[in-house]
């Protein structure tokens, strides 16, 4: 089995980007960072995402808020980076807290600075196929380590197993655009294994982890794993059980090392288109 490493693929990209930038005058892209609370998940990714984005040769400025900081104040702040114009692009760390209105901030997003695609515009072109709007990038991440890889994705039977607004449903709209013949799965899906083993592309999102095993794998599939979570060991893990997999997948994405390594890849993509270094 082949493992698909996706620092292969951010190198790509951070190639392609850093070739654009030289083309590019004035300072280099800001991204606005905002984060409420001190969830040890949100701190790991923030601090990933900075150290991505200086990489890029991009700027990244955290904006935390406390973990009880009321809706009103909250989305008043909100909104004053929102408007700042030397903010090119914003992502928004979620869940937000209970008490923040997380649909009414994803409405205010200017659409255009919304680089993980929660805006109701951005998911709108999305599923359009629209490619001005900004997908979440994780399910963007999934795509470009296929392609990175030259794995056929027209005409290929691609299973999801996942189907939140993050991952699953947005990802389903990139496949389809790329010709895939796409099925998506959840909890009620009757016989989940059979199902997935059907595809020749698997994708596992469903927030579980080590979910899928090698009874879920077709022979000769691509697995690519979203999910990462913290085992009982203290070690990192996704939504499939990695060992089981490699007797029938040809190809399949560790965590860590995989998907998610492509996701802050994507973010810096997407600043990059943002702030005008890059076309669609």
């Amino acid at each position: 089995m082949e493992i698909l490493k996706g620092a292969e693929v951010s190198a790509r990209m951070k190639e392609q980007v850093l070739d654009a930038m030289k083309q590019y005058e004035g300072d280099p892209p800001m991204l606005a960072i905002v984060r409420v609370g001190e969830k040890p998940d949100d701190l790991s990714y923030e601090r990933g995402a900075m150290k991505k984005m200086e990489s890029f040769g991009f700027r990244a400025r955290s904006y935390a808020f406390p973990e009880g900081i009321p809706d009103a104040e909250f989305r008043n702040a909100f909104q004053a980076i929102n408007a700042d114009p030397g903010v090119a692009g914003i992502l928004v760390l979620l869940p937000l807290p209970k008490q923040i209105d997380s649909s009414a901030v994803a409405a205010m997003i200017d659409p255009k600075k919304d680089l993980d695609g929660i805006s109701p515009v951005n998911m709108a072109k999305v599923f359009a196929g629209d490619a001005s709007g900004y997908a979440p990038c994780t399910a963007e991440a999934v795509v470009e380590v296929l392609k990175a890889y030259e794995i056929p994705i027209s005409g290929r039977r691609a299973v999801i197993v996942g189907r939140s607004l993050v991952v699953g449903k947005p990802l389903s709209m990139l496949l389809l655009k790329e010709n895939a013949t796409v099925t998506v799965c959840h909890t009620r899906t009757v016989d989940l294994p059979a199902v997935c083993r059907q595809a020749e592309i698997l994708v596992a999102a469903a927030g579980k982890a080590r979910l899928l095993d090698g009874s879920y794998v077709g022979d000769g599939a691509v697995v690519i794993d979203v999910g990462i979570h913290v085992d009982a060991d203290g070690k990192l893990c996704g939504d499939v059980d990695f060992e089981s997999v490699r007797e029938r997948a040809s190809m399949a994405t560790p965590v860590p090392g995989g998907v998610g390594t492509v996701t802050t890849a994507v973010l810096a993509k997407h600043l990059a288109r943002a702030a005008g270094v890059l076309t669609e």
